[in-house]
């Protein structure tokens, strides 16, 4: 086998995704996973449901998983890379335990991890490795071989998950009056988590205090830099822009990461701005966050200003974005053999760790999480 196209110790790559209701009657069966233990009324989650039902109770997100994964299988094969390729979410079905159950039985002993989540964050990376944890200790409980699980290190500056925002950031611009072309603002737009959880994103070393926002929110002004730096050489018009957050669901009285997209908008307006171009590069794909809180309810602000906006895509199944499953997953094979492989990042802070280290984006309460270097779980198969 080329060595370009080696995947070993790899026999599978698992695709590791948050998982969204798939029509009415599951949306707060749904809400009911993702809120389990915090005791929120069924109710309440029928209030908070009413973004999916919106759109016929179906969250897009499934969907375009689907269209990732019959990428990443394209790439693949046009490749040379005999690797099958599952899908499992932690909230909907697919069930992670179920298809980690299936790949077992399917003999795969040894599998590589690609969670939809680009950053550090407690949400974004430990929790997937906490639910790796739980699916793990299931498998051993129910008598089945545990098999080891490496998950793939972030890939937030991966030039093949940079590159298709920085065009979706230039079509967006193409897209508004030409007027108010050259004056618009860009405004990079991701998850608003609370500061708590953002100061400890990332390694101790990145940690902060006083909401600086740690590794989340480093991570973030770094690829917005690149795409902005990238957009300016490509345009030549240096447009202003601020990283800024969507999506808060949180109790009122904790801090949480700001400013919201909406109060940007009305700001920029007050100040005379022509237009915004609104980039959410911290999402994989167009999932519900992105539909409802920049399509629907952002837009309808920036209608209610007269603020002409435009919406960059996101990433979703872009062939480059494949290519870069394909290149991180060959690299960190390449350093599972012992070899010392070249990493691609862009920006300032060069390529993640393969191994989150002790410390890592801790949660409130500990709980063990796999694949990483404080994983003390059931015993794991042999490579």
């Amino acid at each position: 086998m080329p060595e370009q196209c080696d995947p070993r110790p790899y026999d599978a790559l698992l695709l590791l995704s948050f998982g969204g209701p798939e029509g009415p009657d599951d949306v707060v069966p749904f809400l009911e996973n993702v809120t389990r233990g915090r005791g929120i009324p069924r109710e309440r989650l029928k209030e908070v449901g009413q973004h999916y039902f919106l759109f016929g109770g179906v969250s897009p997100i499934n969907a375009q998983n689907r269209e990732l994964l019959d990428a990443l299988r394209k790439d693949f094969a046009e490749h040379g890379l005999d690797l099958p390729v599952y899908w499992g979410n932690r909230n909907w079905a697919p069930y992670l335990t179920d298809t980690l159950r299936t790949m077992v039985q399917d003999g795969h002993r040894r599998i590589a991890v690609l969670a939809t989540s680009a950053y550090a964050s407690y949400s974004g990376c430990r929790q997937y490795r906490e639910n790796l944890a739980d699916a793990l200790g299931a498998l051993g409980a129910e008598g089945l071989a545990v098999p080891r699980v490496d998950k793939l290190r972030h890939y937030f500056n991966h030039p093949g998950f940079v590159r298709p925002m920085v065009d979706g950031v230039l079509a967006s611009l193409a897209a508004l009056p030409q007027e108010v072309r050259d004056g618009a603002h860009l405004a990079f737009t991701t998850h608003s988590i609370p500061t708590a959880a953002a100061d400890t994103s990332g390694t101790p070393a990145d940690h902060t205090r006083d909401g600086a926002g740690g590794a989340y929110v480093a991570q973030h002004l770094d690829v917005a830099r690149v795409i902005a730096d990238a957009v300016r050489a490509e345009t030549g018009v240096d447009h202003p822009w601020r990283l800024v957050y969507q999506s808060r669901s949180g109790a009122p009285h904790i801090p949480w990461l700001e400013p919201d997209i909406c109060d940007h908008l009305e700001e920029r307006h007050a100040a005379g701005v022509p237009a915004v171009v609104m980039a959410p590069i911290g999402f994989v794909s167009d999932h519900m966050e992105v539909k409802y809180d920049l399509d629907t309810e952002a837009t309808a602000k920036a209608a209610e200003l007269g603020l002409p906006v435009a919406r960059s895509a996101t990433v979703g199944a872009d062939p480059r974005f494949a290519a870069a499953v394909r290149d991180f997953l060959l690299e960190r094979a390449a350093a599972e053999r012992g070899a010392a492989p070249e990493r691609c990042a862009l920006g300032a802070l060069g390529p993640g760790h393969d191994l989150c280290p002790v410390g890592c984006c801790p949660a409130r309460a500990p709980r063990p999480a796999a694949a990483g270097a404080d994983w003390r779980g059931p015993a794991e198969a042999p490579a």
